[in-house]
């Protein structure tokens, strides 16, 4: 019988595996054929997303439950209102900004281990996914269907945030909770490389 540890750390593990073989393949300009294609992994391949759809699995990891599982379903589901608003052609001023401090705050926030309530961290994690999800509604392909395109996109982003939830659940050691906090100041520093224009 798998202990909980172990398949925690074997989920934290055959996650990114995963990512990264996909990743191998989509640039080979291979199987980014359809709207669900090109939405799964628009999110993946831009590390400015990555970044904080993986924060927001830690930050819930690190938050414990019901944030754990609150704040990597409000992502999405906001996001997709706000890809629908992107795709509609409805503007929002200051996306890129929008998405590169999603990754700054939310690195802080896990970098500093703050424990806001559960009602706070799910309107900041839901105000940074209306500016991811409006830059993926305004990149779709025009050959390809909103539909299947949004479906895609929010499926990478679920994926993203179990990758970030299979991490967290190293806070459960001492020493786990500081290789996450490491990890959320590498998330903020990534952010902050987007935000000024290095990355």
């Amino acid at each position: 019988m798998t202990r909980p540890n172990s398949a925690a750390a074997t989920l934290s593990l055959a996650i990114p595996l995963t990512l990264i073989a996909f990743a191998a393949q989509a640039h080979t300009g291979e199987g980014i054929n359809t709207g669900f294609a090109s939405g799964f992994w628009h999110p993946i391949l831009g590390w400015d997303h990555v970044v904080a759809m993986v924060a927001v699995g830690l930050w819930g990891a690190f938050l414990g439950a019901p944030a754990i599982w609150i704040l990597p379903v409000v992502f999405p589901l906001v996001m997709a209102v706000g890809g629908a608003l992107g795709v509609i052609g409805v503007p929002l001023p200051a996306v890129e900004t929008g998405i590169a401090l999603s990754g700054v705050v939310l690195g802080l926030l896990i970098a500093f281990a703050v424990r806001a309530p559960i009602w706070v961290a799910a309107v900041i994690v839901g105000i940074f996914a209306i500016f991811h999800g409006h830059a993926h509604g305004t990149e779709l392909p025009e050959a390809f269907s909103a539909y299947g395109y949004a479906v895609g996109f929010v499926v990478g982003t679920g994926l993203l945030h179990l990758l970030g939830i299979g991490l967290g659940f190293l806070t459960r050691y001492q020493q786990g909770k500081m290789a996450v906090r490491g990890a959320g100041g590498v998330i903020a520093a990534v952010g902050a490389a987007f935000l000024f224009g290095i990355a």
